[in-house]
Formats: C-alpha cells, sequence, structure tokens
C-alpha cells in the first residue's frame, strides 16, 4: 500500500472548450480533462524539481488536442509503437477524449508530475483564423524519482492520429534543457477513411473554419485491431486534401528545460536529491514500495 499523499492529486475541470469559447459553437467533446498540477504531486515535499515544457505544433494542417505531459518513473508506459494502444490512448486519439488519460494519470503513483494545456494548438499560419496558439509553456513539479517524460496530443483533422514522445529522459540539472522532436503515429483502431463524418467536429473548423460535420463517439463498423505504428500522413481518400492536411515530420518540438527549484517561506531552496527511481517519497518523508503501471492504472 502507498500513502495517498504521495498520489498524483489532479485538480479537474468540465468539458473544454477551444479557446474559452466554443470554435463555432463546437466543444472538443464532452470528457473531463487533466489541469495543471498545482504545487506538483508531492506538494509540500522537500525533493521537488521543476521543469518547463515548451510544445510547438510544426504541421501545415493539423490541429492538435490541448498536449497532455507527464512526467513518470521508468515503469510508465502510458504509449508504445508497436504494442496495440490502451484506452486512454485509442479515446484520445479517436475522439479527443482526456478523460481516461486523466483518470489512468490520477490512479498511478509512479507518475509523478502532469498537465494539460489550455487550448488547442494550432498551424503557426492559423489557417481557420481561430486566434488560437501554436505553441504553449506548461511549468510542472514532480520529485526526483520522475526521470522521464512522456507528451501526447491527437492529431484531429485524422481518424486516430497522435503526436507524441514515449518515456524520454528528463533533464538532470538544472538549467539543462533538451530539444526533442515529435512525429505522428497511426495508434491501429480505426480505418483511416479520411471522412470529416468519422473525425471530430473540429478536424474541419479548426483549418477550414465554418460548420462542420462530425463525431465524438467511436465507430465500430470502421473498427481495427492494429498496433502503434507510423502515420502514414493524409492520402486525399476522404474529404482530406493532402495539400492542406497533410504534414512532414516532425510534427511538434518539445523543450524541455530544468528551471530553478521553488522556494519554501525563508527562501530556502526545497530541491533536495533524495528521492530514488525505486520509491515513493511521501509527505513525511518515507519511502514506499514502487508500483508498476498497468492499463487500467493499478
Amino acid at each position: 500500500m502507498t500513502d495517498d499523499n504521495s498520489k498524483p492529486q489532479l485538480t479537474r475541470r468540465r468539458a473544454l472548450t477551444l479557446g474559452g469559447v466554443a470554435v463555432g459553437g463546437l466543444a472538443l467533446g464532452n470528457a473531463t480533462v487533466l489541469a495543471q498540477n498545482e504545487g506538483g504531486n508531492n506538494a509540500g515535499g522537500n525533493n521537488a524539481r521543476t521543469y518547463r515544457v515548451t510544445i510547438t505544433n510544426l504541421t501545415q494542417g493539423q490541429p492538435f488536442t490541448p498536449p497532455a505531459v507527464a512526467l513518470h518513473r521508468p515503469s510508465v508506459e502510458v504509449f508504445s509503437v508497436g504494442d496495440p494502444a490502451n484506452e486512454p490512448t485509442q479515446e484520445l486519439a479517436e475522439n479527443g477524449n482526456l478523460e481516461p488519460l486523466a483518470t489512468l494519470i490520477d490512479e498511478t503513483n509512479a507518475i509523478r508530475g502532469s498537465a494539460v494545456g489550455d487550448d488547442p494548438l494550432v498551424p503557426e499560419d492559423d489557417p481557420g483564423e481561430t486566434d488560437l496558439p501554436y505553441f504553449t509553456e506548461l511549468e510542472i513539479e514532480a520529485d526526483a524519482s520522475a526521470t522521464k517524460l512522456t507528451f501526447i496530443s491527437m492529431l484531429i483533422a485524422t481518424n486516430d492520429g497522435i503526436v507524441g514522445l514515449d518515456t524520454v529522459d528528463l533533464p538532470e540539472d538544472v538549467n539543462e534543457s533538451k530539444t526533442l522532436y515529435a512525429n505522428g503515429y497511426d495508434v491501429g483502431t480505426e480505418e483511416n477513411t479520411e471522412l470529416f463524418s468519422d473525425m471530430v467536429p473540429e478536424a474541419q473548423t479548426l483549418i477550414e473554419g465554418g460548420e462542420a460535420e462530425g463525431t465524438t463517439e467511436s465507430n465500430p463498423d470502421i473498427a481495427e485491431d492494429d498496433v502503434i505504428r507510423p502515420h502514414e500522413g493524409i492520402t486525399g481518400d476522404g474529404d482530406l486534401d493532402p495539400e492542406v492536411y497533410d504534414w512532414q515530420e516532425p510534427a511538434a518540438v518539445v523543450q524541455v528545460e530544468r528551471i530553478e527549484p521553488l522556494q519554501d517561506d525563508d527562501g530556502d531552496i526545497t530541491d533536495e536529491e533524495n528521492a530514488t527511481e525505486d520509491q515513493n517519497v511521501t509527505e513525511d518523508g518515507n519511502a514506499t514500495e514502487d508500483q508498476n503501471v498497468t492499463e487500467d492504472g493499478n
């Protein structure tokens, strides 16, 4: 058993809309989503590390759902290329639904810090004139046992595409930074019909504007049973014009920097190197046994 205080304490909010108000009257699904984990997973602890994570959309015609980032131990694998997608990855990739991912993070003790962006990320040229950003900056706090980062967003104008990083190393030293490039992946759970009717409505509105058809529910008639693999891009078989919606890899760039640690009320540095990859550190400083992550987060 682990102390509940050592588990992620995520705040939640309902029905994230696009840029604070729904674009074209449409919200990006009706799911509970992650919010910035204020204070970190071990709030009040004495071994906090703080990271600034900046995510930039590099595509010409693919909007991203608000990016979700987790800082975690090596035992965590939110998604893995070459393996079947778990439910959280499938729901995000097909429907833009972050609720299963929020639940996974909330129930997984080995995930030590997490955050999600406030808005979808559109291409820099903003072809749909949404006034949404093309990059976002997140600050995330976690204890020293979190040595890995995972990032995931839906490629909104696809049937079941994501952009992400799978379990990459975090910077070790304060002021050390890393520049990482993220590719697009097909999660292998839905046929690539490239039809707007089989995608979330924002697949069209965020790039072309105006009204759109679409769905936020998975369609069993086009389900497939495959593994996560590199995305082949937009072929032009359906409604998507490759000249508008296709992209070249990498789809995103992720800048990760370990920044100065937080200070307490007396001005003392709170960052200490007293947590290991295989231990939980509770608020009273006691170490408890690590947990491996399964698809249900136990």
